[in-house]
Order: C-alpha cells, then sequence, then structure tokens
C-alpha cells in the first residue's frame, strides 16, 4: 500500500537470487510501494545484474508495479523486452542516450511510464528539457554499479533543487533516491524533497526481518516531514 509523502521501492539486487519470487511476496506483505529492478550490463556500470526472464517470471507473484532501472550503455534495443516482462515504468540515464527525448518517447509509446535517472556528477541541467515528458526523476546517491555503498549527502542540494525547479514549473514528476538509502539516511533526503526511496542492503541485511527494516525506514522518513505537533 502507499504512503502519503515516503514510499519504500526495493531493490532486489542484494536478495537471495535463489528465492527471488519468496521475496517479492514477502516484500508486498510488508506494505512497499514498488519493486526496483537493476539492470546492468557491464558497460554502463562494472557489473552485470539481471534481464527481462528474471523479472517476468516474478511478474505473475505480486500486484506491486514494477520499475526498470537500465544501468546499460545502449538502452533503446532493451526498452520493448523488460515492458514486456511487465515493467510499468522504465528508467534510462541521459548519459547513455543519444537522443533522450526520443528515447522517453519511445517508452510512453510502449504505455509505460518514462523516467530518467541521473548520477552523481550529472548537472539537472541534462534533464531540464524532458521534465514535462516524464512521470519521475531518480537523483543517484551513490554512484552506479554495487549495492551497499555509502550514501552521498552532497546530493541533498541537488534533490532540493529539483524539487524547486519542479514546483516553479508547476510539474506532478516524483522524486527518486537510489543509493545508501537507510533508516539513518531517509530522514535528509526526505527532508530535502525526495518522496520514493529505493532500499535496498538495509532490507535484507535487518536482522529483524523485511518486516521491520520497511516499517523503520518508513517511520524514519515520515517523521522528518511530518510537522511537529
Amino acid at each position: 500500500m502507499a504512503h502519503a509523502g515516503i514510499e519504500i521501492a526495493p531493490s532486489v539486487l542484494n536478495a537471495d537470487f535463489s528465492r527471488l519470487g519468496d521475496t517479492v511476496v514477502e516484500l508486498e506483505q510488508a506494505g512497499v510501494g514498488r519493486i526496483h529492478w537493476d539492470v546492468m550490463d557491464g558497460q554502463f556500470v562494472p557489473n552485470i545484474s539481471m534481464g527481462p526472464a528474471i523479472i517476468a517470471s516474478c511478474r505473475p507473484l505480486v500486484n506491486l508495479p514494477f520499475e526498470a532501472h537500465l544501468m546499460v550503455r545502449e538502452p533503446d534495443g532493451l526498452i520493448p523486452a523488460f515492458v514486456e516482462a511487465g515493467c510499468e515504468q522504465v528508467l534510462v540515464h541521459p548519459e547513455a542516450c543519444t537522443h533522450l527525448h526520443r528515447t522517453l518517447g519511445v517508452i510512453a509509446a510502449l504505455g509505460a511510464r518514462p523516467a530518467v535517472a541521473v548520477n552523481p556528477a550529472t548537472p539537472l541541467s541534462d534533464i531540464e528539457w524532458v521534465l514535462e515528458d516524464i512521470a519521475q526523476v531518480l537523483i543517484m546517491t551513490v554512484n552506479p554499479g554495487f549495492g551497499g555503498q555509502a550514501y552521498l549527502p552532497s546530493m541533498e542540494p541537488k534533490v532540493t533543487a529539483l524539487r524547486e525547479l519542479l514546483d516553479r514549473r508547476g510539474l506532478d514528476v516524483e522524486i527518486e533516491v537510489d543509493g545508501g538509502i537507510t533508516a539513518d539516511t531517509i530522514p535528509d533526503a526526505a527532508s530535502a524533497g525526495a518522496s520514493v526511496f529505493v532500499v535496498g542492503s538495509a532490507l535484507f541485511r535487518d536482522p529483524a526481518g523485511v518486516d521491520h527494516a520497511v516499517s523503520e525506514i518508513r517511520e524514519r522518513g515520515l517523521s522528518a516531514i511530518t510537522p511537529a505537533a
């Protein structure tokens, strides 16, 4: 179920792949908002993860939205396969798209929500002229490629600048952050203006289990944006 102001989007990159189907079911039962699939090709980032067949195998098991985060060098040829696999939203990196506007149009034409993801060193000006064409911006709070990295607080002003830009234009575009999100880092990320939070290692390494991790992280985020009584 969705929670106003704070949505948890688990990345299953660090899950036990031998029981991935059970994991997505557990995450749905824990009340997360969507499943975030980190797709890596070993070229755009120094790691290889999963393809559309894995995502498609999990699609019938839950009713949660799926989003594919394409950390790949040439996304255009891969987009149809991930939409067909059941991803309602597809995120591409402007750093990897020769013609970003055209790529976003392809996603929309396939019936999915187009979105963009920007690396830490990528300025917002690289996506400023496609904001009207997308549903979401993902701001990377680590350099992409591996789970378990430390959160970069230097990205918070970037989140705030994007939030202000969207508000000035009156655009209903979600801000998602990805990388190093834990119960300790989500308050500052939420205060900066993000509303969707990709969480990986902190979910699967919580000794009290996934339910506890989802609840704790969400509550810490909500407490940061809820006015004191």
